[in-house]
């Protein structure tokens, strides 16, 4: 039996109420799904402070949410004020960035949500990630971000998602051409047998 569970509240347990405070996130996509690292990279030591994990059909419900919840606050607010762009002189390796952000072994394996909730007041966003469940929504994971890092965290997104889709065209493409039957040439054209 399917149930589609519609929340129009989440309930949000004590422990995951207070949030946590990221100054960025990592996005690392998979062919299955997207793990969202949200840093910490304020004081030492460095650190994951949330590990959230999303469907790709979730991840393109959060890029969107947070691009028009950028709008209206923009609309409301202005733009964010600017950040510095980071040095592109040399990008560091996966292995460099967890090298210096520790990560938590109860956090290994991240949360799971299958919702997400984004909203805003002058300064700062608030991501709430909820996971659907019979009987009760819940919020898995909230994350706050200061209006500054939401341009830069969306881009991080939607970079994130349309890589994800490149690959799945391109994985579509090469699956039809595998199922496609050779072609015959027509008569006359082709190796010919004599008898």
């Amino acid at each position: 039996m399917e149930y589609r569970h519609q929340p129009v509240s989440a309930r949000v347990p004590e422990r995951v109420a207070r949030g946590v405070l990221s100054t960025g996130v990592l996005v690392l996509d998979g062919p299955n799904e997207f793990v969202l690292d949200f840093m910490q990279g304020l004081a030492r030591p460095f650190q994951v402070a949330a590990r959230v994990v999303l469907s790709p059909t979730v991840m393109e419900q959060f890029c969107i949410a947070v691009r028009e919840n950028l709008a209206r606050y923009e609309a409301r607010f202005g733009p964010p004020p600017q950040l510095p762009k980071p040095p592109s002189d040399r990008r560091p390796t996966l292995q460099e960035i967890y090298d210096e952000f520790k990560i938590a072994d109860d956090q290994l394996s991240g949360v799971y949500a299958n919702a997400v909730m984004v909203g805003h007041s002058p300064s700062e966003f608030f991501f709430d990630f909820i996971t659907n469940f019979f009987p009760t929504s819940a919020v898995s994971c909230r994350v706050f971000v200061s209006a500054p890092q939401v341009p830069r965290i969306l881009e991080a997104l939607t970079m994130a998602f349309g890589r994800y889709q490149q690959r799945m065209a391109a994985l579509r493409q090469q699956q039809q051409q595998q199922q496609r039957p050779p072609e015959t040439p027509p008569p006359g054209h082709g190796p010919q047998q004599t008898t």
